[in-house]
Order: C-alpha cells, then sequence, then structure tokens
C-alpha cells in the first residue's frame, strides 16, 4: 500500500477539526470519560470528532472471527492481519494523512512532544490491540507506530487509546480556557512541573512560601524553576542532563 503517513505528516492542514478512528472490538468504550470534562464540551463543540469503528465488522468469516491461534505454537491467540488490514483500509483510505498508531506495550513510550505533535495534526488512526497482540506483517505493511503508555500490560488497547487522545485533545486551540495553562505543566520544559498553591493561605499550620505572595514576577518565576529542577531531580532524574 502506497502513501502511508509517517510522523512527518501530523500538520494540520485547516481541512477540519481533529479526527480520531478507533478501531476496537469494544467500540461501546468510546467515547467514554471523553465525552465528559474537557474533551466532553470539546467533542460536542465539534473542536473533534471520534469515530469508534468495530474491528469485528471487516471478519469474512460466518462467526465473525477475528483472531487465530500464534504460528509456531503457543498460548493465546493473536489478531488476524487481514481483518485488520480491511478495518484500517476502510477508516483511512487512499490519500488520508492521519498518523496510524498501534496501542502496545512493546511500542515507544509516549512523550509529550509526541502528543503535542498530533495535536498539531489532522488527527490519528488508532488501533486497539487484543489477546497476544497483532500479527506483525500489518506493523509493517499498514505503517503502524507503536506507541506505548508505560511499562505494564493492559488487557486491550482501549485505555492506552483514551489516555492518548485526552492527552491530545486538552492541547486542541480552544479546549483549555487558557492555551498558556498548557505550557508549563510537566514535561513541557523537560522538568516535572513546580508545586502548586491556593488559598488558604495557611493550611493545618503551613503557610504558602512566601515568594508567590511577594508580587515580585522574577522572583516567582526563579523559585518556580529552581523548584522544578528539585521535583525533577527528586523523582524523576532521567529527565536532567547529566551533571544538572
Amino acid at each position: 500500500m502506497t502513501g502511508v503517513p509517517t510522523a512527518a505528516d501530523d500538520v494540520r492542514d485547516g481541512a477540519g477539526p481533529f479526527r480520531a478512528s478507533v478501531l476496537t472490538l469494544y467500540p461501546e468504550m468510546f467515547p467514554g470519560p471523553l465525552g465528559v470534562s474537557l474533551a466532553g464540551r470539546a467533542l460536542e463543540a465539534g473542536r473533534w470528532a471520534l469515530e469508534p469503528v468495530q474491528i469485528r465488522d471487516f471478519a469474512t468469516d460466518r462467526h465473525r472471527h477475528v483472531d487465530d491461534t500464534p504460528a509456531g505454537g503457543g498460548p493465546g491467540m493473536v489478531m488476524r492481519a487481514d481483518v485488520l488490514a480491511a478495518a484500517i483500509d476502510a477508516a483511512a483510505p487512499e490519500g488520508d494523512r492521519r498518523p496510524r498508531i498501534l496501542m502496545t506495550p512493546r511500542g515507544r513510550p509516549l512523550t509529550q512532544a509526541r502528543v503535542r505533535a498530533l495535536a498539531a495534526g489532522p488527527g490519528a488512526v488508532i488501533v486497539c490491540g487484543r489477546f497476544e497482540g497483532v500479527d506483525d506483517r500489518l506493523v509493517r505493511r499498514r505503517g503502524l507506530e507503536e506507541v506505548s503508555i508505560g511499562d505494564y500490560v493492559l488487557s486491550g488497547g482501549e485505555i492506552a487509546a483514551l489516555v492518548l487522545l485526552d492527552a491530545v485533545v486538552r492541547l486542541l486551540p480552544g479546549v483549555m480556557g487558557n492555551d498558556a495553562s498548557g505550557e508549563t505543566e510537566s514535561f513541557e520544559t523537560g522538568l516535572l512541573e513546580h508545586p502548586q498553591y491556593t488559598r488558604p493561605p495557611v493550611f493545618e499550620g503551613e503557610p504558602i512560601p512566601p515568594v508567590l505572595l511577594s508580587g515580585d514576577h522574577g522572583r516567582i518565576a526563579r523559585w518556580r524553576r529552581e523548584e522544578a529542577e528539585r521535583v525533577t531531580r527528586e523523582r524523576r532524574p532521567d529527565l536532567l542532563p547529566p551533571g544538572r
């Protein structure tokens, strides 16, 4: 198949809102939590579109099988390449420039940088794996980008797809009340976010750090940067460059 999109194609072309097609055996799981709060209001307002696609609709046998035993033997079942290929081709026909993503624990870890790139693009076609995984020929033949949300195994890719879409949708223009809110969060600057405080000024004997009430924006910015570095050093030193 030609014209398979890549990460470099994630450029919003102005043709419409961000559009997500989710290929799944459980379309009833969508929109799920994406139907409430920020994502839900944005979905209702047409800032993004969601299309759950039932993979089983593309099975060709009487029993609508979507899986088979692993080649070479072993436990479990593997999702068939031909069924998934038919579902992908229907959801994203020739010329569809959206990246094709397979949610799998063996994928590259999802990062905030990748989330921002997806949010700047036209959308995504997301395949939710089940069982022992999918036939590896499908990954190559349909140019699937394998993405993981962490070093653990879920019962299927649906929850991972919800996580990915929630991270992306909140960055779409107009979804957050203040778009600048997303620019100071964890991972945006390579650091974890600094501590946050609000009223009351004293809670159980502990006051808000005085610098935050000083009105000196330069001092506040320095404090937040130093605190972000401290928190990152304590909790995620792997994010810091050597010697930091």
